[in-house]
């Protein structure tokens, strides 16, 4: 896997209020705009890593996903931000952040006007429930619709053991009560049956792969959290696959 292409920050654009973490738009010396998750937002840099991984194995899948960038913010940028809360947010985010391509003109995924294939709804509800990850509902879908195809965005909710790594294993080898809330829960496929489509894809390498993909600066070495913890965390969930993936499936046919 190739690693992340680099730009520099140039010009801070506006905020993207409607994310938790005050994501904001950007300018980089490429000349493209990117949604930029910033390293000095309140989850710091697990967000990243959670956002990396999610956004890449959802490339590996065949979903549709921005390309993300490592997004270098220099010292003393933004110190002319008026906003007090996002000149803050910039002093704390000086070094790499985790740029995501942005798609000019989509418009957000909306469950009551748009359509999606069976299948690829099963894709994407057994992505989120391998990584557990709680915000694809219909308050924040997370997807855009963008030259008539949906792309997923923002990955940072996904992985949450990290936070309380402690009982990792145990966490690992859960079901996902929150799938139940999972805005394509009622519109996807058989979730068994897309498991095993996916399970000659999702292998132990290709995980593997994709967390030594992981900045360096995104993992916080203080706080025992590193690659082989994420490494044996996905390894353990996919060994487990059968417990989430029978957890969607009822959940799908409680809605069916």
């Amino acid at each position: 896997m190739n690693p992340l292409r680099q730009v520099n920050v140039v010009r801070y654009v506006a905020p993207l209020r409607e994310g938790g973490s005050l994501p904001g738009i950007v300018e980089a010396d490429d000349g493209f705009l990117y949604a930029l998750k910033f390293r000095g937002a309140g989850q710091g840099t697990k967000a990243l890593v959670a956002d990396y991984i999610g956004a890449e194995l959802a490339r590996e899948l065949g979903l549709k996903v921005p390309e993300l960038v490592l997004a270098d913010l220099g010292e003393g940028f933004g110190r002319t931000e008026p906003d007090e809360e996002i000149q803050d947010l910039l002093k704390f985010s000086v070094g790499k952040n985790l740029g995501l391509h942005y798609l000019s003109g989509s418009i957000s995924f909306d469950p009551l006007v748009h359509e999606v294939e069976p299948e690829l709804a099963a894709k994407i509800v057994w992505l989120d429930a391998f990584l557990m990850n709680i915000d694809r509902t219909a308050k924040n879908t997370n997807m855009l619709f963008w030259n008539k195809e949906l792309w997923l965005i923002d990955h940072g909710a996904s992985l949450y053991f990290h936070h309380a790594p402690e009982n990792w294993e145990d966490q690992a080898q859960r079901p996902f009560a929150a799938i139940k809330e999972h805005v394509l829960i009622s519109k996807a496929s058989s979730i068994a049956e897309m498991s095993e489509m996916l399970t000659p894809i999702v292998t132990p390498q290709l995980l593997e792969m994709l967390v030594d993909g992981i900045p360096d600066s995104f993992i916080n070495k203080q706080d025992g959290v590193n690659k082989e913890l994420y490494k044996s965390f996905l390894l353990k969930r996919l060994e487990s696959m059968s417990t989430f993936v029978t957890e969607a499936e009822n959940a799908r046919n409680a809605r069916l």
